[in-house]
């Protein structure tokens, strides 16, 4: 059996490792791409959106697959009220640059992070809107490796070591550039 090792298909307990790309369906630009592969245990640790993990099952390492999402489904709508211009006076140094996240509390303690979506010499303007909001976007996904996981992965949720951390592909601005 161990000359089939190479051929697991995706399915639940599997660690899976993938590169993916966001790229915008109108302008066919990519809006974001990890610049490692990501690994997590599929059916366990789920890092990617329910219909692009459904969309993964059963394929093999060495395939690659194009799941379009269109983010009004998956984010909501925009909401142009989390859109917010503020004189540039009123705003830290730090947060005078397009890209940067900057994470607000309001009064109840909920967060919610803004991205610097644009800058001139008077005003900065945040938007609270995920940054693919409002977009149709196919996520395209390379599977590098499927394999079972060692125990301490299995505890872990995803590979050990010099692998970056999930949560810095999850939204963080590192990654994910902001739309112009």
């Amino acid at each position: 059996m161990s000359d089939m090792k190479m051929e697991d298909p995706v399915a639940d307990g599997k660690l899976v490792e993938l590169m993916y790309k966001v790229i915008d369906s109108k302008t066919k630009s990519v809006l974001t791409e990890v610049e490692y592969p990501i690994g997590y245990i599929h059916g366990l640790t789920e890092i990617l959106a329910p219909q692009v993990t459904a969309e993964i099952e059963g394929k093999l390492p060495g395939d690659t697959i194009d799941v379009p999402i269109d983010c009004n489904t998956l984010f909501g709508p925009r909401d142009e009220n989390l859109v917010i211009t503020d004189h540039i006076d009123n705003v830290p140094e730090e947060y005078r640059e397009v890209g940067t996240s900057i994470l607000m509390e309001n009064d109840s303690g909920k967060t919610k992070t803004f991205l610097v979506t644009r800058v001139d010499e008077k005003t900065v303007t945040i938007d609270g809107n995920n940054p693919l909001c409002g977009r149709e976007v196919v996520f395209k996904l390379d599977i590098v490796t499927v394999r079972d996981p060692t125990d301490e992965e299995a505890e872990h949720g995803g590979p050990l070591g010099d692998e970056p951390d999930i949560s810095e592909i999850v939204g963080k601005d590192q990654v994910v550039k902001p739309i112009s």
